[in-house]
């Protein structure tokens, strides 16, 4: 007897990052696409039953972008305008594609600004690729 239809999971080494217009397809690794409502205990001073459970404030944390270091320097570049206090704040897109290369599920964050950038590990005796990471601090991520 059928169930229904199969539906395989995306697989996670297929995806862009968009930031205003730059596409980048090179990331090794993208992290922290999540976000938390923690709960804030409330006591109204005449209930006996216990506390009551209210919504605090939602959060969202930085993104995590892993990639191999090459000569463009955009998002270094945005990184700088932080530092020179001059933080431009964009928004972007984490897009997850299929294995044709169709976009199937995209996470907009916005109102972004790149909060670290974290240089490569440089080793003579190594063959290892060196790694660029950037953190990305937002105020939304939503699924679209």
């Amino acid at each position: 007897m059928a169930t229904g239809s199969r539906v395989d999971p995306f697989r996670g080494f297929n995806f862009l990052v968009e930031i205003d217009g730059i596409t980048q397809a090179g990331f090794s690794e993208v992290s922290g696409l999540d976000s938390s409502t923690p709960s804030v205990d409330y006591r109204q001073g005449d209930y006996k039953g216990g506390n009551a459970k209210l919504q605090g404030i939602t959060t969202f944390s930085p993104i995590t972008l892993k990639r191999g270091v090459t000569v463009d320097g955009q998002l270094y570049a945005w990184r700088q305008t932080v530092i020179d206090g001059k933080t431009e704040r964009k928004n972007g897109s984490i897009v997850l594609l299929d294995e044709k290369g169709e976009e199937k599920i995209r996470w907009n964050f916005s109102n972004a600004w790149p909060s670290k950038w974290t240089g490569p590990a440089l080793n003579a005796t190594s063959t290892a690729v060196g790694i660029e990471t950037l953190e990305i601090t937002h105020e939304e991520l939503k699924r679209a």
